[in-house]
């Protein structure tokens, strides 16, 4: 579906150490669930052959009439597949010789192949970062001088299974360059930290998440700062790292896109500040979640537009039991 090529930040040139960190929440719909509202949730890391690392997480999460299957992997650039069925009986095939081969077509495969109702990729390519103060175009392209990208295809990524929390239903990649001349992450590493599943019924995609990113732990308000996106391109363009696991399950097809996102501002916080950086979006089918009002904002609501409301009622009753006495009023005489 889309691919994106990395975050961009500007303001100097502030080596991404320690930590970047990306929250990909695996979402299917909003809260107020549509269709099946129970689902049975399992995280299995897909062991390979002896020695290798263990880079291969299936997330399986199955319902009455349908199951969502998301693959991660970190076999070349960092990539996510998602795909839906319409079965809960569906399963994920994996032949490990195919899909490390250099034409890795049909070697995963989620059966029956006609219980498919959707499926979509994201790629994460590369991390880009620029030395400016204007960002203003930033979202289309570095507008001002660029360092050398990293290339997440090109990254050590750690054994997923060190990560893995069934208990919470999450994991972690965490890497960093092969080669780093520059020791640019010799303190730090990027992550990509998964967690948060909800499902919904209907089959259609969508890549959701806020305009914001934050360079403190806490994500309060005052370390928040914007996060734009570039318009959508073809992958026609220009070339792109290839992902082992989309290539063996869609093949050689090449409808993708590709844009950028971009993090900071002239003023403001920023990376710079922490050395942190933590972005998150939502990847998945049915409707796109709706922000709703919390309680406590409705609570400051109601007093704050009912005080008024009951200041006036009060003062009317006032006025009106006023003019009363008034007309029962006798003269002396």
């Amino acid at each position: 579906m889309c691919c994106r090529e990395g975050p961009r930040w500007g303001r100097g040139h502030c080596a991404p150490s320690p930590t970047l960190l990306l929250g990909l929440l695996m979402s299917a719909a909003p809260l107020g669930l549509l269709g099946e509202e129970t689902r049975q949730v399992s995280l299995e890391v897909i062991p390979d052959w002896p020695g290798a690392p263990q880079n291969l997480l299936h997330i399986r999460a199955v319902g009455t009439n349908s199951t969502l299957h998301y693959v991660w992997s970190s076999m070349g650039p960092p990539a996510v597949l998602l795909v839906a069925t319409n079965t809960p009986h569906s399963t994920l095939a994996v032949n490990w010789s195919c899909l490390l081969s250099p034409e890795p077509a049909g070697g995963l495969t989620v059966l029956p192949r006609d219980s498919v109702q959707f499926s979509s990729a994201l790629v994460f390519t590369r991390l880009l970062e620029f030395d400016s103060t204007n960002t203003s175009e930033a979202s289309a392209k570095p507008p001002g001088k660029p360092y050398p990208p990293y290339s997440l295809a090109e990254f050590s990524w750690n054994n997923i299974t060190d990560s893995l929390d069934p208990a919470t239903l999450s994991a972690t990649f965490q890497g960093h360059p092969i080669h780093d001349p520059t020791a640019a992450f010799a303190n730090g590493s990027l992550a990509f930290r998964l967690d948060q599943l909800v499902w919904g019924s209907l089959p259609s995609g969508f890549v959701q998440w806020r305009p914001v990113a934050f360079s403190q732990r806490q994500r309060g308000r005052d370390s928040a700062l914007p996060c734009q996106a570039s318009p959508v391109c073809l992958t026609l363009e220009y070339p792109l790292p290839q992902s082992p696991i989309v290539r063996a399950f869609f093949g050689s097809q090449t409808n993708f896109c590709a844009f950028n996102l971009t993090f900071g501002a002239p003023t403001g916080p920023g990376y710079w500040d922490e050395h942190y950086l933590s972005w998150s979006m939502l990847l998945g089918v049915g409707t796109p979640p709706v922000d709703s009002l919390s309680p406590l904002i409705l609570g400051i609501m109601a007093v704050a537009l009912g005080a008024p409301g009951l200041m006036l009622l009060a003062g009317g009753v006032v006025l009106l039991l006023g003019h009363k006495q008034c007309s029962e009023y006798q003269p002396i005489n």
